[in-house]
């Protein structure tokens, strides 16, 4: 999210107003004067301060793929934002990494959601997708991320991109800092919370899967060529996407960028096309999540790859064990 100074300096008065707002919002909850709804299982609410991407999906991936492993039944409960029919690009992808092991449900009211997963089957811990203003619904811990490659010191929206104060984390149970290994004096970041447990969190690729390809195993960075490669993509932090492309050592001709969940057209496929050839492409580099999103078009003439990641947690160990212990603090069982 990026104004220029004069739109930010218009737009003050506006996030002075919003500022306010999450005031009164926050405290409502506090107090008791809003009451929140509670589930029979565990949450977990997975969350951030700003808008646009800070690794959520990828996290909410992980976490349930730990929690399956140890036996849990898991469920995500998710908006589905800009999605339509009970889906959206990132319940799509989190559906293709999970397949039928995990339950969904997803729409605007998730304690609905949740009560209607309940009535059929037994959950031991929801997962709460993007969860930390979505004050209505009870939770027992909130992992709170934070990009460690972004500035904290941002106005609130909509001069800025913070959805709320940084002293919101007060509420937060566990902060996990994103996008550390993008970012030198990380580490003194994280440091400044100190009070809370901390972790760190890097992207790591798995490979790259050629869209249109019968073969299913990925490729590695050397199985795609000498290039040169053109990046697309329509997600929260597109540079990001860049910076990670260098570092795994394919480091892109050109670029372009779309709106986050951007759904591609026939014209967005054929703009694509034309500035990766104008800069000798031979082939095209783009994300899951955009994948998600060029289904329902004609793909380019020049081949897509698909970047397939996860998420490498430092301390996955310790990480966990933090969660079991503040679960079980609250009287919930991970």
């Amino acid at each position: 999210m990026k104004l220029s100074r004069p739109l930010r300096i218009l737009l003050w008065p506006a996030s002075k107003l919003f500022s306010v707002g999450i005031s009164i919002r926050t405290r409502l909850y506090a107090n008791g004067w809003r009451k929140q709804k509670r589930l029979k299982a565990a949450v977990i609410s997975i969350g951030n301060l700003t808008v646009g991407g800070t690794g959520k999906t990828p996290l909410v991936i992980w976490l349930a793929e730990k929690l399956l492993a140890q036996g849990q039944r898991v469920a995500i409960l998710t908006r589905g934002y800009r999605g339509t029919a009970g889906s959206s690009d990132e319940v799509e992808l989190m559906r293709s990494r999970l397949q039928n092991r995990v339950i969904f449900g997803v729409g605007k009211n998730r304690f609905a959601e949740g009560q209607r997963i309940e009535s059929r089957q037994a959950i031991d811990i929801f997962l709460l997708d993007d969860g930390f203003q979505h004050l209505q619904l009870a939770r027992d811990l909130d992992i709170v991320l934070m990009d460690a490659s972004r500035s904290m010191a941002q106005p609130l929206l909509p001069a800025g991109p913070m959805r709320e104060p940084i002293s919101a984390l007060t509420r937060a149970g566990i902060i996990v800092f994103t996008r550390t290994e993008n970012t030198a004096g990380a580490k003194e970041a994280i440091q400044r919370f100190s009070n809370l447990p901390i972790f760190a969190a890097s992207t790591r690729l798995l490979g790259f899967r050629r869209v249109g390809s019968e073969v299913d195993s990925l490729q590695t960075v050397g199985d795609l060529g000498s290039g040169p490669f053109f990046a697309f993509c329509g997600i929260g932090n597109p540079e990001a996407f860049v910076r990670d492309l260098q570092r795994w050592g394919v480091a892109p001709a050109g670029h372009i960028f779309f709106a986050d969940h951007h759904r591609y057209t026939l014209e967005d496929v054929q703009a694509i096309d034309q500035a990766a050839k104008g800069v000798g492409a031979k082939g095209l580099l783009t994300t899951e999540k955009d994948f998600c999103n060029l289904t329902s078009v004609a793909l380019p003439a020049l081949p897509v790859y698909v970047s397939v990641i996860d998420l490498k947690v430092d301390g996955e160990i310790t990480f966990l064990s933090a969660i079991d212990h503040l679960l079980q603090a609250r009287g919930a069982h991970a």
